[in-house]
């Protein structure tokens, strides 16, 4: 019981001193503050689509490949069995987004990554196939408590100042509610599993790690659709 409670503070000082300061700097980046006042461009929000599209399509390759690789181990497959039917039907909310804002099939594609949003997806790849599965969830943790709070903030801002229809918003929707239960689950797997100094040090690494990509996909992507 001791144990458990130590693996808990760790986790929750995670949140604490990294994700949480993470999601506020991001909701300082120029592009939600634009957002918020209903000034950021109609091609920076198609960014945001192609991106996550591409990004969702690369990640539910890594989940397949990942129960391929982890068929032995009951514990990592159904991690990414459960990340697999959690993500499978997100490239296509994404892409529904996109085309309310005017994209086409073609838009998606011939899309390529930019720079930063390579490097965030990489570093995901990177952490379900080469790190243990305790900086795996944190990679999980990270991103999908930031997806949470900009879908919430997509979601309302775009509700405020863009004329969109309600299913072009629906990824939004679907993340500022799913990615709760999602993060829960991940906390509780890294509390039980990143139990030595050295796998909490790799834990903390991918932390701040995931923060800074973060940063960078959407800084990129206010420079690249500008």
């Amino acid at each position: 019981m001791a144990t458990e409670t130590v693996d808990r503070e760790f986790v929750d000082s995670l949140v604490e001193e990294i994700i949480q300061p993470g999601i506020q700097s991001l909701m300082d980046d120029r592009y939600f503050s634009e957002l918020r006042e209903g000034k950021l461009s109609i091609r920076r929000l198609q960014g945001f689509a192609i991106q996550h599209y591409l990004h969702n399509i690369a990640i539910n390759k890594g989940f397949a490949l990942g129960m391929a690789k982890n068929a032995h181990n009951p514990e990592a497959f159904q991690v990414f069995e459960d990340q697999f039917m959690a993500e499978q039907s997100h490239p296509n909310m994404a892409k529904r987004f996109g085309m309310a804002l005017g994209l086409s099939e073609a838009d998606f594609t011939d899309a390529m990554p930019i720079y930063e949003c390579s490097a965030h997806t990489g570093s995901i790849i990177r952490g379900m196939f080469l790190g243990i599965l305790a900086e795996n969830r944190t990679s999980a943790l990270t991103n999908e408590s930031m997806v949470c709070r900009y879908a919430e903030e997509f979601d309302v801002q775009l509700r405020k100042h863009y004329d969109l229809p309600e299913e072009a918003l629906e990824f939004f929707v679907v993340h500022r509610a799913a990615d709760v239960e999602h993060t829960a689950t991940a906390a509780n797997i890294i509390a039980r599993s990143a139990l030595t100094d050295r796998e909490r040090a790799r834990v903390r690494e991918m932390a701040i790690q995931q923060v800074r990509f973060k940063l960078a996909k959407f800084d990129g992507i206010y420079h690249e659709y500008a």
